[in-house]
């Protein structure tokens, strides 16, 4: 029997170092062996947000034993893998940097092909690791950095169908969680004040709504919790959990008027496809009212809901060096070892820049 594909993986665009070993055996399925992830929490907390000088220099002192790590778990030397990926965009340029020069050295001196990961792509395709999914379906990405609904058509091949035209959804809920003096980051803090709320306390507005286009827009959302916050200072303990209990209601019924959408045009586009699925995917993905909302949309459209688990939602290894197993499944090329890292690099190479564009490419 032909043993499986091995091959490991890192991930270092954010705030998180992270290192994996993953198999995908013969009938195209996948196994994490092993999944090194240390967070940086503790260095960014104190300034609200991640400061990209302070990632890069922890990705530094952690990357080597975290790979030695994510390798003796797995029982493994850099010797016995296939090939190695790493994470080379998009996200904050010094921590690719040392993710990816990390990756080419373990590379060449392994003599093992290097795959150059978009960060996004991982996200995409985790769906496919946890639960087997077949192509086509519909990813809702929602994190820190991108707001985007994306159609996955096949490895490599992508076409955005919405994104946001500001804001991205987690930068909302960390401005919001900063603005009413709670803690980063912002998602958690808001969820959990959310839960003593009153939803339906203040009418937030829900933009976009109604389009026929599939952006996202939540700059105008966060303006108006700012107006709320300072008409009624100074806020009491209810006074924020009403505001970030209405703060989600809106942002629920935004994702179910631009997602509801989504998933009838997926269906015109697609009307004999038996199961259709919509996967989401990132750090927000991880929020309970988001997910009950995605849910009873696709209960509704006759959709699956795929929601992988929490921990292959927000950065990780495992679904870069996924990401790798599945191109070189699919037969596409390496890259070469002179390979750059990309601050910026959408998913979907057609598709215009609505948040700006430059030297270093579309934003989003």
């Amino acid at each position: 029997m032909t043993r499986p594909l091995r091959i490991l993986g890192i991930e270092t665009s954010c705030d998180e170092t992270a290192a994996s070993v993953v198999l995908r055996h013969e009938n195209g399925s996948g196994e994490i062996v092993s999944d090194v992830v240390l967070s940086q929490l503790e260095e960014h907390s104190a300034f609200g947000g991640v400061v990209p000088e302070i990632a890069a220099r922890a990705h530094v002192e952690a990357l080597d034993g975290l790979v030695r790590q994510a390798l003796s778990q797995a029982g493994l030397t850099v010797h016995d893998v296939d090939a190695v990926a790493a994470t080379s965009g998009p996200g904050l340029i010094g921590g690719l940097l040392v993710g990816l020069m990390t990756g080419k050295a373990i590379a060449m001196a392994a003599n093992k092909p290097l795959y150059a990961i978009n960060h996004l792509e991982g996200h995409a395709l985790t769906a496919r690791l946890t639960d087997g999914l077949e192509f086509p379906y519909l990813m809702l990405l929602v994190s820190g950095g991108h707001t985007q609904l994306v159609l996955v058509k096949g490895v490599g091949d992508y076409e955005r169908w919405g994104t946001t035209i500001d804001d991205a959804l987690g930068e909302a809920f960390d401005k919001t969680a900063k603005l009413l003096g709670l803690p980063y980051p912002g998602g958690p803090a808001v969820e959990k004040a959310a839960r003593a709320g009153d939803a339906s306390r203040f009418d937030f507005p829900r933009p976009l709504v109604g389009e026929s286009r599939l952006d996202f827009s939540f700059s105008g959302l966060k303006t108006a919790v700012r107006q709320a916050a300072t008409a009624i200072q100074p806020l009491s303990e209810q006074d924020i959990a009403d505001i970030c209990a209405s703060f989600q209601r809106a942002i629920s019924r935004t994702l179910k008027d631009r997602i509801g959408r989504g998933l009838a045009r997926f269906q015109e586009r697609y009307p004999t496809l038996q199961t259709p699925a919509l996967v989401v995917a990132g750090g927000v993905a991880a929020n309970q009212v988001l997910r009950a909302t995605l849910q009873e949309l696709c209960d509704h459209h006759r959709f699956r809901f795929i929601a992988p688990p929490i921990r292959l939602c927000t950065d990780n290894a495992a679904m870069i060096a996924w990401a790798g197993l599945e191109r070189m499944a699919a037969g596409l090329p390496s890259d070469p070892i002179s390979v750059a890292p990309r601050s910026r690099w959408p998913l979907d190479k057609e598709a215009a820049a609505l948040i700006g564009s430059g030297k270093r490419g579309a934003k989003a």
